[in-house]
């Protein structure tokens, strides 16, 4: 049993209260423990993307113990579940700027079966989505920030991290600025813009071209002059992430204001082109 202060029960109960998200998402599959011989499911990458950018501590660890809280000490406690104090041993840092002591604490709510028997997960090892609690505590940037380690997970979270931190790293998109569309020299021909606005004000714009015979392809591009060599961006790629998992499904109403209604019904043709070509923002079930 840990012997957990009554102050790190109080700073760290708090702020699971503050960082709750306001609608749980459901957990990723790669929680499930499986069997050693069944196949592993890809882990959801905007599943992964939104922790990594939410915690600025990514921790590769192992459960060295457990200790359950009174239920006067976890008041706001969901039925069915149980607080835990958990302690981890850190095997690696994946993302961090500080050094962190080799054993740190946090608060885990677990779910019980109807006899009230906590789940067994002492030596699991389980990457956690942190930002700092106090000296020796972090705490989970969500209630469901501790997953199960998994080779494929393990991978994926550091291949993140390294996007996320690169200096040329996509930035966030905030909106849909102003799109247009100007017709080619032949009938059929032409090209569509619409314009991202994103934080930091960093341009971001979209480019799709409409040939003769009817095909269209689309291109990305991170600057203000396009790159006549770009295209889309890899699935499974954070600049693939910020706009599938961003943009809205339809073409903004203000983003057309002025254009021809042909010119106009275009845009919003091409616009649905690109959200389809993206695909769907994959979060493990949970758009």
């Amino acid at each position: 049993m840990i012997n957990v202060p009554k102050a790190v029960l109080v700073v760290l109960c708090a702020g699971i209260a503050a960082g709750a998200p306001a609608q749980q998402r459901p957990s990723s599959r790669t929680d499930s423990v499986l069997p050693v011989y069944a196949p592993l499911p890809a882990p959801p990458y905007a599943d992964y993307a939104d922790l990594v950018l939410a915690a600025p501590l990514v921790i590769d660890s192992t459960i060295h113990g457990t200790s359950r809280l009174k239920p006067a000490e976890a008041p706001d406690v969901a039925p069915g579940k149980a607080r835990l104090y958990v302690e981890v041993d850190v095997t690696a840092l994946i993302r961090g700027t500080e050094p962190l002591p080799p054993r740190i604490g946090y608060l885990l709510d677990v779910p019980v079966d109807a006899k009230s028997r906590l789940p067994a997960l002492k030596k699991l090892r389980v990457l956690l989505f942190a930002r700092p609690a106090g000296p020796g505590q972090v705490q989970l940037v969500r209630p469901d920030a501790q997953r199960n380690w998994t080779p494929g997970g393990d991978e994926l979270v550091r291949r993140i991290t390294r996007e996320v931190l690169a200096s040329d790293a996509p930035p966030r998109i905030t909106g849909v600025g102003h799109a247009f569309h100007t017709a080619g020299a032949l009938p059929g021909e032409g090209e569509t813009q619409i314009f991202l606005i994103t934080e930091g004000g960093r341009p971001v714009s979209l480019s799709i071209d409409r040939a003769a015979d009817g095909t269209r392809s689309w291109k990305v591009s991170l600057s203000d002059i396009v790159d006549a060599g770009a295209g889309p961006p890899p699935r499974d790629t954070l600049l693939w992430y910020r706009l599938a998992c961003t943009l809205p499904a339809a073409l903004p109403a203000t983003s057309l204001e002025g254009a021809e209604p042909a010119d106009a019904a275009i845009a919003r043709e091409d616009y649905g082109y690109v959200r389809q070509a993206l695909g769907r923002c994959d979060r493990g079930g949970a758009l």
